[in-house]
C-alpha cells in the first residue's frame, strides 16, 4: 500500500475532505490532522512540497485556498504523488469547473465517489479523468 491518506484542507487549518487507507481511530485520525496541518500551512511557498513526520511522508500542494496532503510510505515517489494531486484538482476543476472550497462542502459525496474511483486501498487504480467522472455524470443525469 502506498497512499496512506488523503486530506483537503482550507488556509485556516480546517479539513474539509479525510479519506484513509488503513485504520486509525478518530483521536489519532485528529491528533495526526492537526500535527501534520500544523506543520505543512507554517512552510513557506520557497520550501519543498515534501515533509516526513511520524512514520509518513507528506506530500502537499497548495491550489487557490486549498490544501491537498497526502500521507504516504517513505518509499513512495513524491513526484508521482504530487502528479496524482494535480490529476486529481485537473478532474475536479472539470467537474465543478474551477473546483473551490465550497464545491468541496457541498459536494462532498462527489469528491469522495472521485477519489474511490481514482485510489483503491492505498493504490492509484484510474487516472483517465473521462472514466473517473462517467459515473458521476450518470447519475448527475439521473437525478
Amino acid at each position: 500500500m502506498g497512499i496512506r491518506f488523503i486530506l483537503m484542507v482550507n488556509k485556516q487549518g480546517q479539513t474539509r475532505l479525510a479519506q484513509y487507507y488503513e485504520y486509525l481511530t478518530l483521536e489519532e485520525r485528529r491528533a495526526l490532522e492537526a500535527e501534520i496541518v500544523r506543520k505543512c500551512l507554517a512552510r513557506t511557498e520557497q520550501q519543498c512540497s515534501f515533509v516526513e513526520h511520524r512514520n509518513y511522508k507528506i506530500v502537499y500542494r497548495r491550489y487557490a485556498s486549498l490544501f491537498f496532503l497526502v500521507g504516504v510510505d517513505n518509499d513512495e515517489n513524491e513526484l508521482a504523488i504530487l502528479e496524482f494531486i494535480h490529476l486529481l484538482v485537473e478532474t475536479m476543476d472539470r467537474h465543478f469547473g474551477n473546483v473551490c472550497e465550497l464545491d468541496i462542502m457541498f459536494h462532498l459525496e462527489k469528491a469522495h465517489f472521485m477519489l474511490e474511483e481514482m485510489v483503491m486501498n492505498g493504490c492509484i487504480v484510474e487516472t483517465s479523468k473521462s472514466s473517473i467522472l462517467a459515473p458521476i455524470q450518470l447519475m448527475d443525469k439521473m437525478s
